[in-house]
């Protein structure tokens, strides 16, 4: 017998057994999406590839500045995939197909599931940063100390948790259908205002004004100043914005989330 069914012989649920589903929830999430190449591909092939053509190839002039900068926001362009496309598309697939109703009569902790969904993105937003860190270090000669690669890495992988409540969001309130072209409508403008392809600098004034209105902005911020890049603002600053868009943005998936469940 194994231990789902004796959980549910004796209906009751250790902590062992809870953080096993949890952690168990986690791996087959994860592993289900890396075996979609529709998913795993683009997501993993994207921010490095543009990295590639756009950070290395213009940091090749023995100043390597350019890669450097652009390990921060290309890294930050990289993590929003994962987070807005498994929440976004994948929450409200999964609740037109039935998944979620299947989840809620199993004998599971009902956060599991979102659990697994915001594991599946963290472990995919590492996978991406620690590609980039290879590309940057081995080819654009970026050279870090290590409490900062470290520090980098941590910003931009717990990072993905405001665009995992902003995906939540689209999961729980957008159809099937529509959910993929309203995560891209929200994933490439954010990108492209906030400074992640082109630096602000070069961006006319008032697109630099609506750029920190945006959390994409304050995460690659943050990212900058972690790594002694010329960054805008405080550390405080860039976290505050973002743990109060992330509480929002929770806060309003929440609720949709809560008529799903009542149904």
């Amino acid at each position: 017998m194994n231990a789902i069914a004796q959980t549910i012989t004796s209906s009751r649920w250790t902590r062992r057994d809870t953080l096993g589903v949890y952690l168990r929830e986690a791996r087959f999430e994860f592993l289900r999406v890396l075996r979609t190449p529709g998913f795993a591909l683009p997501t993993l092939l994207f921010p490095t590839m543009f990295y590639v053509f756009f950070g290395l190839l213009f940091g090749k002039s023995g100043d390597h500045q350019v890669a450097t900068f652009m390990l921060a926001t290309y890294g930050t362009f990289g993590i929003m995939a994962p987070a807005l496309f498994g929440f976004g598309v994948g929450v409200s697939m999964e609740r037109e197909r039935g998944v979620l109703a299947m989840k809620r009569v199993a004998p599971m902790p009902p956060l599991a599931y979102l659990f697994g969904k915001a594991a599946m993105a963290m472990l995919f937003a590492l996978v991406i940063v620690l590609l980039l860190f290879a590309l940057g270090a081995i080819f654009g000669g970026v050279k870090l100390p290590l409490p900062e690669w470290i520090g980098l890495a941590l910003a931009l992988v717990l990072g993905s948790l405001p665009f995992c409540a902003l995906g939540m969001v689209v999961g729980v309130r957008v159809n099937g259908q529509a959910s993929a072209a309203i995560v891209n409508l929200i994933y490439l403008p954010m990108s492209f205002l906030a400074g992640l392809w082109v630096p602000l600098q070069f961006m006319p004034h008032w697109l630099q004004d609506v750029a920190i209105a945006l959390p994409t902005y304050h995460l690659s911020q943050l990212a900058l100043g972690i790594i002694g890049m010329d960054a805008r603002g405080t550390f405080a600053t860039h976290l505050l914005y973002l743990l109060v868009f992330t509480a929002a943005c929770l806060a309003f998936a929440v609720r949709g989330w809560r008529r799903i469940q009542d149904r």
